[in-house]
């Protein structure tokens, strides 16, 4: 006869189970979290390579930032199971660490700090492409800006050969 499992009695491999997705669960929410924050490093030189104007340090910010963007959606991935097997295991009234419910709320607060951050940056970042394109249409129309365009003076009549042998 197999007893009945009460919600005060757990056997010892589901509390296994539980102490280890907890475990698992909160370490991923650690690990999100320095992301998070290493995200929002970036963000802010980004901000400041922005304004300036330093193209090849733009570039290196934005292939950063996407390299950190990836990460974070890669570990999200598996925090995501990790959540659902956690509420299931365990309901609100019983949830055995304020810790997790905390590290929850500073990782969407540093989510949306996040998402204001980036949106802030791309703004500027798409202000500057702005102002670059003007510089380069200015060149552009530019009489003496160097290029494949014709000095300004070639309708002069100039010798086009010189006679060196005298």
């Amino acid at each position: 006869m197999t007893a009945e499992l009460t919600p005060a009695r757990v056997s010892e491999k589901e509390l296994e189970r539980r102490v280890a997705v907890v475990k698992r669960f909160r370490e991923l929410l650690l690990r999100q979290r320095d992301r998070f924050r290493n995200y929002l490093v970036v963000l802010d030189k980004q901000q400041i390579s922005i304004k300036s104007a330093g193209a090849d340090d733009i570039l290196a910010h934005v292939e950063l930032e996407e390299q950190i963007v990836a990460d974070i959606f890669s570990i999200q991935k598996v925090i995501d199971p990790l959540e659902v097997m956690y509420n299931a295991a365990f309901s609100a009234e019983q949830c055995p660490n304020d810790d997790i419910t905390s590290i929850i709320a500073v990782l969407e607060d540093l989510k949306q700090e996040a998402i204001a951050r980036s949106s802030c940056n791309r703004e500027l970042l798409s202000a500057r492409m702005t102002e670059i394109r003007s510089e380069i249409n200015a060149m552009k129309n530019n009489p003496f800006a160097s290029g494949a365009r014709r000095p300004v003076y070639h309708n002069y009549n100039t010798a086009s050969l010189v006679d060196i042998k005298g």
